[in-house]
């Protein structure tokens, strides 16, 4: 039987790290990318293959699309997970951080998007996970730049999964609350739940869009935020 794939960016600590982990724990092949020694750390102890590189470079996406087909020439799922852009009160941030925000956010899924979709179109389908956040439904003025672009991902995600879902090319987009990768304990008492979320439990949502657990599911956005949001 073949062994599937994952390719995960941003893999080198936080959500993306775990995702790799429980990702492993299903099975997968890994194939991981962060900008620092990190995902190779986590390459060798999950038993994967590794690159740096950043989200915002095509030639490191690139770079990590070509070393998930030179070693195992499939890709089943990949991991969109990118750092977090400048913030700044909302006209305070420079042209040049709304064009690293843009770089960063859409044009990294964009540019994933053209490179594994002949791949999985070849194999008959596969599915893509875009990290966001719960604040693409919820605009919040402490991520300004954040809000704007995930927002415009879980636009091109929809327009994504509505043109290759024929193909069995699955798109959605995970977009948790306040994680305990970071420092925002002081954030717990927003939720509904009353405490932030740990990073394998975003894991476990990731993994459950990204395998066929979540076979039905596309063009949508899960937040997985404890209730924090009041958008229905």
């Amino acid at each position: 039987m073949t062994r599937k794939v994952c390719l995960v960016t941003g893999a080198g600590r936080g959500i993306g790290a775990a995702i790799a982990r429980e990702m492993h724990a299903r099975g997968y092949a890994l194939v991981l990318m962060s900008p620092s020694e990190n995902c190779e750390t986590l390459a060798r102890e999950l038993g994967g293959v590794a690159r740096r590189g950043v989200a915002q470079s095509a030639d490191d996406l690139k770079g990590i699309v070509d070393l998930a087909l030179s070693t195992h020439d499939r890709i089943d799922a990949v991991l969109n997970h990118t750092g977090h852009p400048p913030k700044g009160d909302l006209l305070a941030i420079t042209d040049e951080n709304w064009d690293l925000a843009h770089d960063m956010i859409v044009k990294s899924v964009i540019r994933m998007a053209r490179l594994v979709t002949p791949v999985m179109e070849a194999q008959g389908g596969g599915s893509i996970v875009n990290v966001t956040t719960y604040a693409s439904h919820e605009p919040s003025p402490l991520f300004p730049a954040s809000c704007t672009y995930r927002a415009a991902v879980s636009t091109f995600t929809k327009l994504y999964s509505d043109r290759y879902g024929p193909a069995g090319i699955r798109m959605n987009c995970l977009a948790p609350g306040f994680t305990d990768s970071l420092d925002v304990g002081k954030f717990a008492d927003l939720a509904a739940l009353k405490r932030i979320a740990r990073v394998e439990e975003q894991a476990k949502a990731a993994a459950f869009l990204l395998t066929d657990d979540g076979s039905y599911v596309t063009g949508q956005t899960l937040r997985v935020d404890g209730g924090l949001t009041r958008h229905v």
